[in-house]
């Protein structure tokens, strides 16, 4: 039994891909700044906040990286709503993303912080920097440096996920390509373009941050 791949019919419908892909970028755009703010923040609460604030956050990284991304979407998405916090399908998704990847960043951003040797936190302080000044200028930077191999698979992760975003009728790339196959049958060959592009865009996504972390974030 042959099996005659036929693009053209799935290659046709470029408008909803590029729609689809462009949807994609944006998600992982914003989430990829949000959630390592998020992951940041909680870091700090961890390793160096009060007591009640870091079980608050090991309490929500604990939540986030011991259930499945999709039971976090429809919670989100369907479960909120009960409690009068209706969502778009696009909100919906970027706040999952987002507080997905802010757990997961928060145990890798802590880990560099904690490998932050003490002499360096010391000099700080004899140089009469205040506390924001000492986590921002000298803890932060190296920390990121130390780790920004793993946040940035991290990243990749969660941009690679919200292929699942397409459950809630998001029109990211993975909704788009099985748009395109209820059209045209064709889904086969509408997956294997669509797995080409993820290909593309994460590798891309990768290049693109390891060349942009030393460059903006901790510098070389």
């Amino acid at each position: 039994m042959s099996v005659e791949l036929d693009f053209l019919p799935v290659l046709a419908e470029w408008r909803l891909l590029a729609a689809g892909l462009l949807m994609t970028v944006m998600l992982t755009a914003v989430s990829t700044v949000a959630g390592c703010v998020v992951g940041v923040a909680c870091a700090w609460a961890r390793s160096q906040g009060p007591a009640w604030l870091s079980a608050v956050s090991g309490a929500y990284v604990e939540l986030i990286r011991n259930t499945p991304f999709i039971v976090q979407l429809f919670f989100i998405f369907f479960g909120l709503p009960a409690l009068g916090l209706k969502m778009t399908p696009i909100v919906a998704s970027l706040l999952a993303m987002i507080l997905n990847l802010g757990a997961y960043a928060t145990e890798i951003v802590r880990a560099g912080i904690e490998a932050t040797p003490r002499g360096q936190i010391e000099a700080a302080q004899s140089l009469a920097l205040n506390r924001w000044q000492i986590f921002t200028r000298v803890i932060v930077p190296p920390a990121l440096s130390r780790v920004w191999p793993a946040l940035v698979s991290q990243i990749i992760i969660v941009m690679l996920g919200s292929a699942v975003c397409g459950q809630i009728s998001t029109e990211e790339l993975s909704l788009a390509a099985n748009l395109i196959q209820s059209r045209n049958f064709r889904a086969f060959e509408a997956f294997i373009v669509a797995t080409a592009l993820y290909l593309v865009l994460a590798i891309a996504l990768r290049r693109l941050l390891n060349w942009a972390g030393p460059r903006l974030l901790f510098g070389r």
